[in-house]
């Protein structure tokens, strides 16, 4: 299917307003015009009085939008020209703008200066003894200017004039977005005065969201620049597959099997297509996981070999030595050979790989702005369209099949992802939560760069009005820093002064200090001794609660997040579903268009046959299963509660059914009651519904794994359940869904 992306165009002209020899450098690059990103951002930026955010399609010239106006103004002081911080998420990223900077500055007499931990030290002294020109940096490198030079940061930060945000939204709601914030306030503390702020992004789903995470204070008045693309062609193929055992099932006695005989057969059959459609031409494929990403790079390189051609297909994935992931980035911008990297999100952010022909997708997308994201590498070229291939594997259907499994929920989502896409909508940003773990380093942080805080300094930087904490009552925050002299993280002096304690001073002096976010930790699997593998656990988890892996369903009986270990039995429920959604949060949007997708009878027009063949057949349960009117359904031993909505409501309401003593599991779609008749659930529904307040220290008081973030483990338990909770559960929509689902129900029939 063939479709256009929205544009908008923009008709200022403002070239004249550049400094002369940035408009030189520009007719030397041979530009004949500039992007209407571009030519928004100029008028602006260029007296750097406000805060402005520029989101446009990647390869749209975002870079050269915020820096044709900065450098002008730098110009404007010149000899005291003085600084700019860029702030990126990735060190390559860095490195990429460093080599796309340097060549426009070095004519202009700008220093540019990258800054992190593989950079030569040389170069950082340059900067630290003329603090001018651009400064590249991530925020973990920031974090260690504040820690280890903090009397030096107010000379350092004097000429500061502005503050460049790049990949904006790779920020936003996360821990490591907290600590952005909070260097971000403190950079204006210790330069005196307010600095504008300038975000750039490429998927943002809701520009005011945005706003206020990059101004807490004044998202009003943060300007906003955004722009569509130019009306981009973007063809999509989406591609149905029914499960196939591997080739060594059906003939057991096989000699000397290969990998195409040991991985299933679905597999083999979607990386004999990606061969045939991709060769010859560059191209990114993402799998969804570490682990596909080496299956299906090792089958496509087996192809090359087999045809005696050159290898195309390179692995790319955090896991990976540097050299190799460098060595699939060459060989994509180089562009003088065919190239294609079977990846994980590593290349989903603005490294400069050149353009590439297609965007393929195994299984679902983790998100709407992340299939965006990506599809941005493709059709970079003038004329050409970005080209989304699309690969659904889903399990044959058995009698016991789950409904999840009948409902074709892998193939339905990612339809109903692309639909969304079509019509521009993307996942909002969610900027509310504490990030409790955050606020501690930060505490720990502001100690060291100052050599010693009062708690009422501590709390004018961190939780005050207008701070990167602010809503954080004075108690809790009290609390907190009694908590952390408890640990032995902070001690106080005769003064008052807080200090750190002996533990809180072995840890700053720790490398790892400087990073807010923690690595994800996975837990091991063990049924009666015998271990089943690992997986990373980011849903709560509560004792009696039912989980998937390897294709079976398990009960949980203890959970040691000490030694992070699951001990559990197998279940007798019914059959698993296949479709996990690859680890992701699911936004509500995108499962109330699943709905309408399953709901409805037209013709998909990116679906090939098979596609369209296993959407009717979920179309075709959804009909027979009465879903379009009933929500709560009787399906053997289990409650079925067809909420339609996203992860953070259903994970909400199955800890909600817990504390009715009822076994609850969000399972996608449905939230999987066991341990009661349909009646018990429903009156547990009631007592939900009327629910007036939602206590989530209560609430999660039995479960197990909520300490997730790196310094969980220093905030009071309260606090910390507090914290997990306004970030991982929306317990005000679950219910919200429990009224709704009270309405008349009835049992679904036995032929279903």
């Amino acid at each position: 299917m063939t479709t256009n992306l929205p544009a908008s165009n923009s008709e200022s002209q403002v070239f004249s307003q550049l400094d002369e020899r940035i408009q030189r450098w520009i007719w030397t690059e041979g530009w004949t015009a500039l992007r209407d990103a571009q030519e928004r951002a100029i008028p602006a930026l260029i007296e750097a009085d406000r805060d402005v955010i520029v989101a446009a399609a990647t390869a749209a010239g975002k870079t050269e939008a915020a820096f044709f106006p900065i450098l002008t103004h730098l110009l404007r002081h010149a000899p005291e020209i003085g600084s700019v911080l860029y702030i990126s998420p990735l060190k390559a990223l860095i490195n990429d703008q460093w080599g796309r900077l340097s060549g426009l500055c070095e004519s202009l007499d700008i220093p540019v200066v990258g800054w992190h931990g593989d950079v030569a030290a040389n170069r950082k002294q340059r900067f630290l003894k003329e603090p001018n020109g651009i400064l590249l940096i991530t925020p973990e490198s920031l974090e260690a200017l504040f820690v280890m030079r903090g009397s030096a940061m107010p000379g350092l930060m004097a000429n500061l004039r502005y503050v460049v945000v790049d990949e904006l939204h790779a920020f936003i709601g996360s821990e490591r977005g907290k600590q952005l914030q909070s260097l971000l306030h403190r950079l204006e503390r210790v330069a005196g005065r307010w600095i504008p702020r300038v975000g750039l992004s490429a998927t943002l789903g809701d520009m005011r969201l945005a706003a206020s995470f990059l101004r807490p204070s004044g998202a009003a008045e943060v300007c906003l620049i955004e722009t569509k693309g130019g009306g981009q062609e973007l063809k999509v193929l989406l591609k149905g597959y029914v499960e196939k055992p591997p080739r060594i099932e059906a003939e057991p006695d096989l000699e000397n099997p290969e990998m195409e005989d040991v991985v299933a057969g679905s597999i083999v059959e979607v990386a004999a297509h990606l061969y045939k459609v991709l060769r010859g031409s560059n191209n990114l494929v993402f799998p969804n996981s570490r682990q596909k990403v080496e299956i299906y790079t090792d089958l496509l390189r087996r192809n090359c070999e087999r045809d005696s051609i050159p290898n195309e297909f390179w692995a790319h994935h955090g896991s990976l030595a540097k050299d190799y992931r460098e060595e699939a980035e060459k060989a994509l911008k180089e562009g003088n050979r065919p190239a294609t990297a079977i990846c994980t999100t590593t290349l989903e952010l603005g490294i400069d790989i050149g353009s590439v022909r297609s965007i393929c997708q195994i299984g679902a997308p983790p998100s709407v702005a992340s299939l965006r994201q990506r599809l941005g590498r493709s059709g970079r070229r003038k004329g050409e369209a970005a080209i989304l291939r699309g690969y659904c594997i889903e399990p044959a259907l058995e009698p016991n099949s789950g409904t999840s499994d009948c409902l074709r929920e892998g193939l339905v989502q990612s339809v109903a992802m692309v639909r969304l896409l079509i019509a521009g909508w993307f996942e909002p940003p969610r900027v509310d939560g504490l990030h409790g773990s955050t606020l501690v380093q930060q505490v720990l942080s502001i100690i060291a760069e100052r050599g010693g805080a009062s708690a009422s300094q501590l709390w004018s930087a961190l939780a005050s009005a207008g701070s990167p904490f602010e809503g954080l009552s004075r108690d809790d925050f009290v609390l907190l820093l009694r908590h952390m002299g408890d640990l032995r993280l902070l001690t106080q002096d005769g003064s008052g002064t807080l200090l750190h304690g002996e533990l809180g001073e072995k840890l700053v002096n720790h490398y790892e200090f400087f990073a807010a976010f923690a690595s994800e930790e996975e837990f091991r699997l063990v049924c009666e001794g015998k271990p089943l593998g690992s997986l990373p656990i980011s849903r709560p988890l509560l004792p009696q609660q039912c989980i998937i892996f390897a294709g079976r369903r398990w009960r949980v009986i203890d959970v040691d997040a000490d030694k992070k270990l699951i001990v559990v039995i197998p279940d007798k429920g019914g059959a698993p579903p296949a479709f996990d959604g690859g680890g992701a949060m699911v936004h509500d949007r995108v499962r109330q268009e699943m709905r309408t997708v399953l709901a409805g009878d037209e013709v998909i027009r990116f679906l090939d046959q098979g596609g369209l063949g296993l959407l009717e057949e979920g179309r075709g349960y959804y009909r027979r299963a009465g879903l379009g009117r009933r929500h709560v359904i009787q399906r053997g031993s289990e409650v079925q509660l067809m909420t339609w909505r996203g992860d953070w409501v259903n994970d909400a309401l199955a800890l909600l059914l817990a504390q009715h003593r009822l076994t609850a599991s969000n399972e996608g779609l449905l939230v999987s009651v066991t341990g009661g008749p349909i009646e018990r659930v429903l009156d547990a529904l009631e007592e939900i519904a009327q629910l007036e307040e939602l206590d989530p220290v209560a609430l999660l008081a039995d479960a197990k794994n909520t300490l997730r973030e790196k310094w969980d483990w220093a905030m009071p338990d309260g606090m910390a359940r507090r914290s997990f909770s306004s970030l991982s559960l929306d317990l005000a929509g679950a219910r919200d869904t429990a009224r709704q689902l009270i309405l008349p129900t009835f049992q679904m029939p036995s032929n279903i």
